[in-house]
């Protein structure tokens, strides 16, 4: 079984979710299972990442331990980065036991093909939130950030968490979507594969027609302290679960 999850913003703000996400992953990973399934978790795993150096934190070490624990039992596992959580890196990567993967990444299974992105690279029509994130991805700017001491960099990012949430509650609801002619040609781009992500909070199923070809797009739904959600792929259909401690 192949799993989907995203925008679990894991943080000492949201124990529950964590502690879901580490039910999640236990359940997955068991004996018996683990080594058939696999999970790819499509950004925003973390609320903020100031840097790989930031890894003794108590909540990121044990979420690390929990995925470390379920990759040793036999789960691949694989991350894309968020819109939050951009800076994870390999340090990482080595003590979680998972793979990093770029975005959009294709996921080829001998029944069907996907293509996943975290989906703010979409979001087209925010122009300013583009010019961010262009900002914030620039190798220049993150070595220029990580070079900060952690206190200053938490200090940063908690202030860049307080702007995005006020301009949230500003703007149109069609700034924070994807931009429908952007999305059509990145489904032509990756050969009108299945598209699945996340990043706009609006967990939906779309019908895509685009020249003449019916695509599917998943839109993965964000966690919260009561619930989660991951998608399932069992090499027949896609299946939504909530997921719960």
């Amino acid at each position: 079984m192949i799993y989907f999850i995203s925008d679990l913003h894991l943080s000492p703000r949201t124990p529950g979710a964590i502690c879901i996400f580490k039910a999640f992953l236990e359940r997955i990973a068991q004996p018996d299972v683990a080594r058939n399934n696999s999970l790819y978790i499509l950004g925003d795993c973390f609320e903020t990442w100031v840097g790989d150096d930031d890894m003794d934190d108590p909540c990121h070490q044990d979420v690390i331990t929990a995925l470390a624990r379920a990759s040793a039992a036999g789960l691949a596992i694989h991350l894309m980065h968020g819109n939050r959580d951009f800076l994870l890196g390999r340090e990482f990567a080595q003590a979680a036991g998972l793979t990093l993967l770029p975005d959009p990444y294709v996921l080829s299974t001998p029944e069907w093909q996907f293509v996943l992105s975290h989906g703010d690279a979409l979001c087209t029509d925010d122009l300013a939130y583009q010019q961010f994130r262009a900002q914030t991805r620039n190798p220049d700017w993150q070595a220029a950030f990580l070079a900060k001491p952690l206190a200053e960099r938490h200090a940063i990012a908690e202030h860049l968490r307080q702007q995005s949430e006020a301009a949230k509650s500003g703007k149109s609801a069609y700034l924070m979507d994807l931009n429908p002619g952007e999305t059509d040609d990145f489904l032509r781009q990756h050969g009108y594969a299945t598209f699945i992500h996340g990043h706009t909070h609006q967990p939906a199923t779309h019908n895509h027609i685009v020249d003449g070809i019916h695509v599917e797009r998943w839109v993965l739904a964000d966690w919260s302290e009561d619930k989660g959600e991951a998608l399932s792929w069992d090499g027949e259909q896609l299946q939504r679960h909530e997921l719960k401690a």
